[in-house]
């Protein structure tokens, strides 16, 4: 395929992004009703997400249980709108321990070069030879299972691709005619990545890290579901997986299928909204 052709296509992909922005206000409805339900929990579940009934499993969907309950007789519509929280600030949490790193590292090997870049180059290859779930199961042999050894162990996982993304940026940024006006200021070199050369590249990483987020809520579910991560009584959305596999072999799909699907659906919608906030933040720059 030719240069023009992908240009070609690539501003065709751009146009039908704009002739269909429904889609991404739709996608900001989710994410605001999201947010909305993981802010206003405590006050709008209908029951205690924690609450065990063995005398309601396994009940369908109807007025008393909007959508069901699972296999201990717990609301899934409370635990849904419960595990939001857990969800939303394990992701972020992850996405921000990750940032720091990634970023550090990405605009120290732009700006020093040399033997420094090389070194934090081969670091960071390293680090992606290394599976992620492998950085859960090593930290998990020293500080065992739970929530934070699974938001540490994969946001070391993370940390390479924004590294070397936060790099690529920044040697471009760095380019610029302001940095050498700064330099010959004598603005020096930490003053002038901290207040001139980050500021002016996070509307470029503010949209990747935006798309990002999606990638970590997935990966964050994962380790739940394997039992790395959150425990019960958790309700966060892959435990909500994990704990319903014996209700799918026995033909209930609703308490697995819904926090599935609620995965799905934020991911998606976050990703949508990633990729039209990184476009409106590079015309703007």
């Amino acid at each position: 395929m030719t240069t023009e052709a992908i240009t070609t296509l690539g501003l065709d992909d751009t146009r039908a992004r704009r002739r269909r922005p429904w889609i991404y206000y739709l996608c900001l409805v989710v994410l605001g009703v999201v947010i909305a339900a993981a802010v206003l929990a405590p006050w709008v579940t209908p029951y205690d997400p924690a609450e065990t009934d063995f005398g309601a499993i396994w009940v369908s969907p109807g007025a008393e249980h909007w959508l069901g309950t699972d296999q201990l007789g717990r609301d899934i519509f409370s635990r849904i709108v419960d595990g939001a929280r857990d969800t939303l600030l394990g992701a972020l949490a992850l996405l921000a321990f990750a940032s720091v790193l990634g970023i550090t590292i990405g605009i120290t090997a732009a700006w020093k070069q040399g033997w420094v870049d090389t070194v934090l180059a081969r670091v960071t290859d390293v680090m992606y030879a290394f599976p992620g779930l492998l950085f859960v199961v090593l930290i998990i042999a020293v500080f065992d299972t739970g929530a934070l050894t699974s938001i540490i162990g994969m946001g070391l996982a993370f940390v390479p691709t924004i590294a070397k993304f936060t790099r690529s940026v920044a040697l471009s940024e760095m380019a610029r005619p302001y940095i050498d006006s700064y330099q010959l200021q004598g603005v020096g070199g930490i003053a002038l990545c901290v207040r001139y050369l980050l500021p002016n590249m996070m509307p470029t990483l503010l949209g990747y890290l935006v798309v990002m987020f999606g990638d970590g809520m997935m990966s964050l579910a994962a380790l739940n579901f394997l039992g790395f991560g959150s425990q019960p009584p958790s309700s966060d959305w892959g435990l909500m997986v994990s704990e319903a596999r014996n209700g799918v072999i026995q033909g209930v799909f609703g308490p697995a299928l819904i926090p599935g699907l609620a995965i799905a659906l934020v991911v998606v919608a976050t990703n949508v909204v990633g990729v039209r906030l990184a476009d409106q933040l590079a015309v703007r720059k």
